[in-house]
């Protein structure tokens, strides 16, 4: 990583912890749920309304504002040689339909105080840096999930992002218009900025920090993700008349298929994660026997080819246990491993040992964007505990010490990757 090497003491000015906590509380407002959690859809008016907040804050301390054809906001902070390819960090500010207040919106608020605390300390750094704020990280209404960033790298054609289609059956390239209306002062930019390098500071999502008793984490790579869903049909049958014996059952074949499911991979350990997801049964009457199941299914794994078997035996399981009914197995995403070069995180490593944070190095098992950008620029992330590990939760917490020390490191990071 071509960054100047930490040494001496810290260069980075001391960032302003109580605001960069205030500013968490103000932005959780933006769809706010009764037991303290978030739900702000991606492409929503609520969305929108967070992202004006932002942008707001960020014209304050002088940042100017742009956005894509998808809905990805740039924030961007003027160096002394705005010709290079800029240093950019960010994450999401939508969330799950009970999300917390931490997730991707941490990354967000952490640049933005990280800027700020150039802004005001007067530094000026040779490559311009810029804030991200990712369109629809989550997938929960329009799949799939880290659509903006996969758009911006290329992975995703944007024609096939607008098609995506709602549970409700609304179609992107309808609901678009509209949120890209709602930014009138937000000029649109054609094209992907040229980046220099990528950070994304997250809350961990898992409970391996907080056990340790540590601050900070270094993530050295993320997880595959294979997203795949199931379709099982039978037959529609009166649920009265309709002999045992003689039924087409789809959801007793697909209560079958599940439980062959769970055990095998139960019995592969902790190294898998497998999590059956959205259950859809047709026609959905209570004396109806239903004749249409589909269920869709997440498997991660640090491996490639652990993946693969995954899927095999997937497919072997749910072909087993069809009975009378059919069955087929549809990948609808997924996205390899990915390991984060090893001078991102050496230089993450120095940063937090420059302000003596102690800190571990550990595996990713939720996807982000970062690992989108992992193809087309240098990336790494640093992850901040969050209480018992609950995240995609109303629950979902962090401490201000916490996410203070993430937010320090990652502004001592954006800087001398700047000067690079």
């Amino acid at each position: 990583m071509m960054a100047s090497a930490p040494h001496g003491g810290p260069r980075a000015p001391r960032i302003d912890g109580e605001r960069l906590w205030r500013r968490h509380l103000e932005l959780a407002r933006h769809g706010a749920l009764s037991a303290g959690g978030v739900d702000r859809p991606a492409f929503s008016a609520i969305d929108a309304q967070a992202r004006r907040q932002l942008v707001d804050w960020g014209r304050a301390i002088g940042l100017v504002p742009s956005m894509d054809a998808i809905g990805n906001l740039f924030l961007r902070r003027t160096g002394r040689r705005p010709e290079l390819p800029a240093v950019a960090t960010g994450s999401h500010l939508d969330t799950q339909p009970t999300g917390g207040k931490f997730d991707g919106a941490y990354g967000v608020l952490a640049g933005l105080e990280a800027l700020a605390s150039l802004h005001e300390a007067g530094l000026q750094t040779e490559r311009d840096l810029l804030l991200v704020v990712w369109a629809n990280e989550e997938g929960s209404h329009f799949a799939p999930t880290t659509m903006g960033s996969a758009v911006f790298s290329g992975q995703l054609p944007l024609a096939e992002a607008l098609a995506a289609q709602a549970p409700d059956g609304g179609r992107l390239e309808d609901a678009l218009p509209a949120f890209l209306a709602a930014h009138p002062e937000v000029p649109r930019q054609d094209t992907a900025p040229p980046l220099h390098a990528f950070l994304e500071a997250h809350i961990e999502q898992g409970p391996v920090l907080e056990a340790a008793g540590l601050p900070l984490g270094i993530v050295t790579g993320i997880q595959g993700l294979r997203w795949l869903e199931v379709d099982v049909r039978g037959q529609e049958a009166h649920a009265g008349t309709t002999p045992g014996s003689v039924r087409r059952d789809a959801l007793r074949q697909a209560v079958q298929m599940a439980r062959a499911l769970f055990a095998h991979f139960d019995a592969l350990g902790d190294s898998v994660r497998f999590t059956l997801g959205r259950w859809r049964v047709e026609p959905g009457s209570p004396n109806t026997v239903p004749g249409r199941v589909r269920f869709t299914i997440d498997l991660r794994h640090p491996r490639e080819a652990a993946l693969a078997d995954g899927e095999e035996a997937i497919r072997q399981l749910c072909e087993t246990h069809a009975g009378p009914c059919t069955v087929a197995v549809e990948r609808l995403s997924g996205s390899a491993p990915i390991v984060f070069p090893e001078g991102i995180r050496d230089l993450l490593d120095q940063c937090a040992d420059l302000w003596a944070f102690p800190r571990m190095a550990l595996v990713s098992g939720a996807t982000h964007d970062a690992k989108l950008l992992h193809g087309v620029t240098t990336t790494g992330m640093l992850f901040v505990p969050c209480e018992k590990g609950i995240s995609h939760n109303q629950l979902e917490n962090a401490t201000p010490e916490h996410l203070a020390a993430g937010t320090q490191v990652l502004a001592e990071a954006l800087l001398r990757l700047a000067d690079a």
